[in-house]
């Protein structure tokens, strides 16, 4: 069994910092690509951005230079750097990976909320 958990979200003013974790738990031999997606209310949930397992990054557009993508390998871990906030920001972060475990598998983690308000 693998489970992916997300952590870090809250709440934060408008120009300000949050940074996400996601940490992978269970039965893991190999983790490809991880990405982190967000889903506002009424709306689809859409890639922020992902990372390969060599370190190649993508981004969204909305992001791009505002985001800071990464991962550790060893720990298992992926990580969301998220500076310049703007409340359009603002919605549920969701940690995605493809993990080899007993079985090869697209995995979710359960969401961390993110909200961005004055």
């Amino acid at each position: 069994q693998v489970q992916l958990v997300e952590s870090g979200g809250g709440l934060v003013q408008p120009g300000g910092s949050l940074r996400l974790s996601c940490a992978a738990s269970g039965i893991v031999y190999t983790i490809w690509t991880m990405g982190w997606y967000r889903q506002a209310p009424g709306k689809q949930r859409e890639l922020v951005a992902d990372i390969t397992s060599g370190g190649s990054t993508n981004y969204a557009g909305t992001v791009k230079g505002r985001f800071t993508i990464s991962r550790d390998n060893a720990k298992k871990e992926m990580y969301l750097q998220m500076d310049s906030l703007k409340p359009e920001d603002t919605a549920v972060y969701f940690c995605n990976a493809d993990i080899v475990s007993t079985r090869r598998g697209d995995y979710w983690g359960q969401g961390t909320q993110v909200t961005v308000s004055s």
